[in-house]
């Protein structure tokens, strides 16, 4: 890279919008999609194995043992069906967030207490009417928190698939920065992949606050 500074501030100037720009709304896009996708496929699992418990133990070592499967691997075996497509990464990334989602959704229903169960029983709730206004709403807490780790995860994880072919900052860290040895876009890259992962790590912390307004705040619980 010779006697270059180590940020050249014109060049990320001239490249906001693109590649700069593009490359993060692509980020997003293949971070959110899975993730979405993610806690739709985990809920009705995580109910089933809160419902049944014998379901639990082998729903939880499949999710295991598709969170142990490298993501490069996924996405090269994936790339002869879905092509250079959004979800060449977006089905891989998916699966891996049931391993995170689908535990955290169990335990959060596991600590709705038996009582409160009860109550809603006698106010002439049934099972679905329960589960949706008493139950999942006492689970928030945790299943935020699994959307909290997932997340993360997904967001960094991303940055792989640039080497199937697909966009993101990790081709940003990848295109213009490794192959043309050139440090201000891989800088640029790593520090957005992290403020892109703490941006949504706080929005998920006001969803919670704003979904359970009836739990104690740390200030207010130690006033």
């Amino acid at each position: 890279m010779g006697e270059e500074p180590l940020i050249r501030w014109d060049w990320i100037a001239r490249g906001l919008e693109d590649p700069i720009g593009t490359a993060l709304v692509q980020h997003l896009q293949l971070s959110l999609i899975p993730i979405a996708l993610g806690l739709l496929a985990s809920l009705p699992l995580g109910v089933a194995a809160a419902r049944w418990r014998r379901l639990y133990p082998p729903v939880l070592t499949a999710v295991n043992v598709l969170y142990a499967v490298p993501s490069i691997a996924l996405f090269f075996l994936l790339l002869p069906y879905t092509g250079l497509t959004v979800w060449t990464a977006v089905l891989p990334l998916a699966l891996y967030t049931l391993a995170i989602l689908v535990p955290n959704i169990v335990d959060g229903l596991h600590q709705v207490p038996d009582h409160v169960r009860q109550a809603a029983t006698a106010m002439g709730f049934g099972p679905l009417r329960r589960l949706v206004r008493v139950e999942l709403p006492v689970a928030v807490p945790a299943v935020i928190a699994g959307l909290r780790v997932a997340s993360v995860a997904t967001i960094s994880m991303v940055s792989v698939a640039s080497m199937v072919g697909l966009g993101g900052l990790g081709a940003l860290i990848l295109r213009e920065g490794f192959n043309n040895r050139f440090a201000t876009p891989i800088i640029v890259g790593v520090v957005l992949t992290a403020v892109l992962a703490f941006a949504v790590d706080a929005l998920l912390v006001l969803a919670q606050r704003l979904l359970t307004p009836w739990a104690p705040r740390r200030g207010k619980g130690r006033a």
